[in-house]
């Protein structure tokens, strides 16, 4: 029987986060949606307007036999910049912000323990919320798997396929694509 844990995180685009942690072995399922704000049910229209307090963010399903909630950070921190606040690249808003939505007190000891072993390896501080499980509101039906339905489109081949590719460079062996 697999066992199964659950990972929320923010870190720019969902587009982007989905596309890396969907190919990351020991991932079952990634979801894009939002998290962090106390609208409910919030649209994509709301939260990239910047007034539901929301951020974009990944819901991800892994198999912690296969692939530690500290390893699924190591990547997190790797694939964007944790030192922006409210920005990744051109995205900019409060719904682009850094942050891991911790869903046991273990995750949030772990995170605490990963950003501060990771200090010393970025030029600035790391801006990355660490914050209680919160809601996640599944984003609308056309933002899952978006990356792998539009590859063409140009903000994935801008800002996605670099991304992903950077990630598959890095880690390699990690991947389901290996």
């Amino acid at each position: 029987m697999t066992r199964t844990e659950t990972a929320v995180l923010a870190g720019g685009c969902f587009w982007c986060l989905e596309a890396v942690f969907a190919d990351l072995r020991g991932v079952t399922g990634v979801v894009s949606g939002y998290c962090g704000g106390p609208h409910p049910r919030p649209s994509y229209e709301q939260v990239c307007a910047g007034a539901s307090g929301h951020a974009e963010a990944v819901q991800i399903s892994f198999d912690p036999d296969l692939l530690s909630y500290r390893e699924l950070l190591e990547v997190f921190f790797a694939i964007h910049d944790p030192t922006t606040l409210d920005r990744q690249g051109n995205d900019e808003g409060h719904q682009y912000r850094s942050a891991i939505f911790a869903q046991t007190p273990e995750q949030f000891a772990v995170a605490r323990q990963v950003i501060a072993a990771l200090a010393a390896a970025f030029p600035r501080p790391i801006v990355t919320e660490i914050n209680p499980a919160a809601e996640f509101w599944p984003a609308e039906e056309y933002h899952q798997n978006y990356f792998a339905q539009h590859p063409r489109q140009p903000y994935c081949q801008a800002v996605v396929a670099p991304k992903l590719a950077k990630f598959r460079a890095k880690f390699r062996s990690r991947t389901k694509s290996n």
